[in-house]
């Protein structure tokens, strides 16, 4: 890779948000301001190989793609002032009243906006998540749907319906007015987490994170933090984050090779996050019953404070777990309880539960099942079916770290 295209490929993971959400408020349409900011990172190839990489790759992209939209946007009012006879308006629907209340500057952040305008309440919530993946993360469709478990072209259907919603029902693009922005949290406060987990393991590619996402996921959550600082699901989010990513520092090895909770080098973990995480949950726990993202973080908690890994508090997790799944009833939290069981009960009463959570068919492509369950079947000694387990899951499994990983998990069974 040249210099030039290792820039591109630079100003593409860390500021294809910030230069999409400028470009969208000139535009006015999604798709468009999509297609004029990939315009702009195809021109920086030949413009910087010419002209010399520019002090601000971000600044130049976004001024090249704001031109183009602009272009655009006024031959297409030429068009319709030229042929206004043969051109049979469409009937507009009203603008969200909502929407159009409270100070555009609110958040000065573009990318929360950006996320905003995908959580609109007109969406569905997979298809405020995909959309934000594609816009705000810029995460390819195919990637997109491997985090959907479905087929990309379906995936490329969604997202093509999405924007096209967005733009018949002239949703605008800035931050609702306050009244509107509970109905919005929910997708917010998701597609945050989902950014943050894209990165915290990447959909694929040769390296097991994906760090641009974790630090954009990061710097949303705190920003969502100071414009609704009373929402304790907001605390709880940020908490998650902060203290899921304390541990990135230690879970690689020198040469990149995914390293277990339980090999990490505990030294190495931010216990500077952790404390401020401590902080947040313990405010999101006093008061009241306690949300989605709050009891998420307190069983990251759990497993960050233990001082080491066989001197985890197992119990206290599967109790946590348990309001998790009443609260949050999803086969994935299942999943994961099942890690902490095996502890408190034992490999096999955990086994039993992960063969239950096969009949599931949500689960039907999510890798970590197989891989879960070669772990127990391991433990149990049932080599022949931990091998064939890790095989399935390696099928599954798209990141390269983790195939790594999953390979020498079933080298070692041979």
């Amino acid at each position: 890779m040249t210099d030039v295209e290792a820039a591109v490929a630079d100003a593409h993971r860390r500021r294809w948000a910030l230069v999409l959400a400028s470009t969208a408020r000139v535009a006015g349409d999604l798709d468009l301001a999509e297609e004029c900011v990939q315009e702009a990172y195809a021109a920086a190839l030949t413009g910087w190989a010419r002209d010399g990489i520019p002090d601000n790759p971000a600044a130049w992209l976004t001024t090249t793609a704001r031109r183009r939209a602009m272009d655009a946007v006024r031959r297409e009012r030429v068009f319709r002032s030229k042929l206004p006879l043969l051109i049979e308006p469409e009937p507009e629907e009203p603008a969200d009243e909502d929407d159009m209340n409270g100070p555009e500057d609110a958040v000065p952040d573009e990318r929360l906006r950006l996320v905003f305008m995908c959580c609109h309440p007109a969406l569905a919530q997979e298809a405020q998540l995909a959309l934000t993946l594609r816009l705000v993360c810029g995460v390819s469709t195919g990637d997109i749907a491997r985090a959907f478990l479905v087929p990309e072209t379906t995936m490329a259907a969604r997202l093509t319906r999405a924007k096209k919603k967005i733009s018949v029902a002239r949703i605008p693009y800035r931050v609702p007015g306050a009244a509107a922005l509970p109905d919005r949290l929910r997708g917010v406060l998701g597609v945050i987490h989902l950014l943050f987990t894209t990165g915290y393991t990447a959909l694929s590619g040769a390296s097991l994170m994906r760090t641009d996402l974790m630090d954009q996921a990061l710097h949303l959550a705190r920003m969502l933090r100071e414009l609704m600082p009373d929402e304790r699901e907001v605390w709880g989010l940020l908490a998650l984050l902060l203290v899921t990513d304390a541990r990135r520092a230690a879970r690689v090895d020198s040469r990149g090779r995914l390293l277990r909770l339980e090999e990490q080098d505990r030294s190495r973990w931010d216990r500077t996050a952790i404390a401020e995480a401590h902080e947040l949950i313990v405010g999101g726990l006093r008061g009241g019953q306690p949300g989605r993202y709050v009891l998420q973080a307190a069983i990251a908690s759990l497993y960050a404070e233990a001082p080491a890994y066989d001197r985890t508090d197992w119990p206290q997790i599967v109790t946590l777990y348990d309001e998790l799944l009443k609260l949050w009833p999803s086969p994935v939290v299942a999943l994961n309880r099942t890690v902490a069981l095996a502890r408190v009960c034992g490999p096999a009463r955990a086994l039993a539960e992960v063969e239950e959570l096969e009949k599931d068919t949500r689960l039907a492509g999510y890798q970590y099942l197989p891989a879960i369950k070669a772990d127990l079947l391991r433990e149990l000694g049932r080599t022949e079916e931990a091998s064939a387990a890790y095989r399935k899951a390696l099928e599954l499994t798209t990141n390269e770290a983790e195939r790594e990983f999953l390979t020498g998990r079933l080298a070692e069974l041979r």
